[in-house]
């Protein structure tokens, strides 16, 4: 590094801490916007439409927002620069119909024939055809059958509510609720344009899990038009009083939208007044979600699948702290603070498997207390450890027990799920209505990753829980040396949280298996300096490793390969692209989604990605450290 580089590297540096400092809130914590695709938006406006109170001017913004994301060859993808996508574009019609555009606009026919030529609307995903049945488009009958009963079901018996991810669930048991009363609110048009004329798939073969399930869904579907009466009524009530349990102090459920809407749906469908406390707060909770831009087609209206707050501040805390701000400095005292407080206290679900377990912890939203996730607690304790407070002990304490807690939600084979421990039971893929995300848990290699570098730092790296995490991640590497990643895109954030979590928990940087993960980024480098790996990768094989540069994926990359010792021409020439790339106000442009919510199906676009990890790897680089 010359003296030269080195001066520009610290300006940029300089120059991304002080945006860093203009973002932060100052109550002390920093958020991002949480982008995805426009599902979100034409599902807000048929919830309201299904309730009666979809008005004029936020369905004016709304399809404003929808027409803007249309791609050019008239479809909707789920992530920038991704193929048309059937689901999303059948959804944005229906929204833009709903809307007033005429389906013999342009954009609407060529629309139309994507969805047609796709499959139509008879290929769309269960939860579209859902969406569509509460308004008589779609059978109820078409759709795969979600019995009550469900939620009855012991905690030891396959598909208990408890054996789905926390996100499942939640959405699960309100749908139970919307399937068996089966709705329908006609709208003032139809879908025939949406219709190929595609027959139903034929059951799969009877002694496969998919046939045997699909034979199940009939006799689930013929009990469901003569059920047992009291069993039935008290599912029902057992499905209410387990989503009225679960409502958040925003209104929220969990601080996602689908369980938050279809929460609010089935209370209504049950008899809740859309004044009724719980019906109220949900709704108006939702204005909290919702992010309005002025254009210079005027004002665009969107809402938020989530907010991640937590999340950002730590990463940005602790991106303050890689850029040499000082332990004590006011901005690194408010988020810490801010952090400390957000602290979880409470059991959630994640007790059902750990009941000894104290509670601590940390989720990822402003309000989920029931849902505290091990990735968020582990990098709030990395950040939260190299602070220094006033009421120290108090932060030393959250410490402690963020660290008992995550510890104890290890998995059996060693590695770390993010909300749950053992959320392993993969049969509920084969379920019929289970064709859309991922609904379970299991150990990932970037939250053991993140778990195992926290335990590392606390000074446990010798420790059972740490030992065996880090041989479910030398288990974990893929024969070219990478590592998937299940909550970020894809193999460079794998890889990216692996490597420095190895090499702080005493794997040695000239181990095969660094050796390895550095050659793997090293040969997945663009010729342009920096790293991008397109989210297609989790289910086309040849673009792992491959995509355009951003700049979270070229830091993530240079995290690893600082971590990993690497003084190199690659590192060197990341560390360019990042300075040659940055805004003049310290900011860095990324319209690429590189945080993944469902691998293969959902995907977010991290509005802070594009500023903190930049800055911890420029820090680290010019420090010249691994953390």
């Amino acid at each position: 590094m010359t003296t030269e580089t080195l001066t520009t590297v610290e300006a940029a540096l300089s120059r991304g801490v002080d945006a860093l400092r203009r973002l932060q809130d100052p109550r002390g914590w920093w958020k991002g916007e949480l982008e995805t695709n426009v599902t979100m938006d034409a599902e807000d406006l048929l919830v309201r439409e299904f309730l009666g109170i979809r008005g004029a001017e936020e369905t004016e913004q709304t399809a404003r927002w929808i027409r803007s994301q249309q791609r050019d060859d008239g479809t909707w993808a789920t992530f920038f620069g991704g193929p048309g996508d059937l689901s999303t574009t059948a959804e944005a019609w229906v929204a833009l119909r709903l809307a007033g555009d005429s389906p013999d606009e342009p954009h609407m026919r060529a629309a139309a024939a994507f969805v047609r030529g796709a499959g139509g609307v008879e290929r769309t995903r269960v939860f579209t055809r859902l969406w569509f049945a509460l308004f008589g488009l779609v059978d109820w009958d078409d759709l795969p059958t979600l019995p009550p009963e469900l939620v009855l079901l012991p905690r030891w018996f396959p598909f208990n509510v408890y054996d789905w991810a926390c996100w499942a669930r939640q959405t699960v048991v309100p749908l139970t609720v919307v399937a068996t009363l089966r709705p329908s609110r006609p709208l003032p048009f139809g879908i025939d344009e949406l219709r190929s004329g595609a027959g139903p798939l034929g059951l799969r073969r009877p002694w496969t899990w998919e046939g045997a399930f699909e034979r199940l869904d009939r006799v689930l579907r013929a009990y469901g038009r003569h059920p047992v009466r009291p069993l039935r009524r008290r599912a029902m009530r057992r499905a209410a009083d387990w989503v009225m349990a679960r409502q958040e102090a925003d209104g929220s459920w969990g601080g996602i939208q689908p369980p938050w809407v279809y929460s609010i749906l089935a209370l209504v469908l049950l008899g809740h007044p859309l004044d009724s406390p719980a019906v109220a707060r949900g709704i108006a909770g939702l204005e909290g979600f919702l992010v309005r831009e002025q254009t210079p087609e005027g004002t665009v209206r969107r809402l938020e699948a989530c907010q991640s707050p937590v999340w950002d501040t730590a990463l940005a805390l602790t991106a303050m702290l890689d850029a040499g701000t000082p332990a004590d400095d006011p901005a690194v005292v408010a988020a810490a603070e801010w952090l400390v407080d957000e602290e979880i206290r409470v059991r959630g679900d994640w007790a059902v498997r750990r009941p000894e377990l104290q509670p601590g912890g940390w989720a990822f939203e402003f309000e989920n207390d029931g849902y505290p996730d091990t990735d968020d607690t582990a990098e709030i304790v990395l950040a939260l450890q190299r602070v220094r407070v006033p009421d120290q002990a108090r932060l030393d304490a959250a410490v402690s027990r963020g660290i008992t807690w995550t510890a104890g939600m290890q998995s059996r084979d060693g590695g770390w799920g993010a909300f749950d421990a053992d959320n392993t039971r993969e049969l509920a893929y084969r379920l019929p209505f289970c064709d859309f995300g991922a609904v379970i848990d299991p150990p990932s290699a970037d939250v053991t990753a993140h778990v195992v570098e926290m335990l590392a730092a606390a000074g446990r790296a010798d420790e059972a829980e740490c030992r065996r995490g880090v041989e479910w991640l030398l288990a974990a590497q893929e024969a070219d040396g990478s590592w998937f990643g299940r909550w970020g895109a894809n193999h460079v954030y794998g890889t990216a949280a692996v490597v420095p979590a190895l090499v702080a928990a005493g794997v040695a940087v000239t181990s095969p298996t660094i050796w390895r993960a550095v050659r793997w980024l090293e040969e997945h480098q663009n010729d342009d300096g920096g790293w991008g790996e397109d989210l297609r990768s989790y289910t086309d094989p040849s673009w792992v490793g491959r995509g355009d540069s951003t700049a979270s994926q070229t830091a993530w990359a240079l995290l690893a390969l600082l971590a990993a010792g690497e003084r190199s021409a690659a590192l060197d020439a990341g560390v360019r692209w990042l300075v040659e790339h940055q805004r003049d106000d310290g900011t860095w442009d990324e319209p690429q989604f590189t945080g993944t919510g469902f691998p293969g199906d959902f995907y977010i676009n991290y509005h802070l990605y594009r500023m903190v990890f930049p800055v911890s790897a420029l820090g680290r680089y010019v420090s010249g450290g691994g953390s």
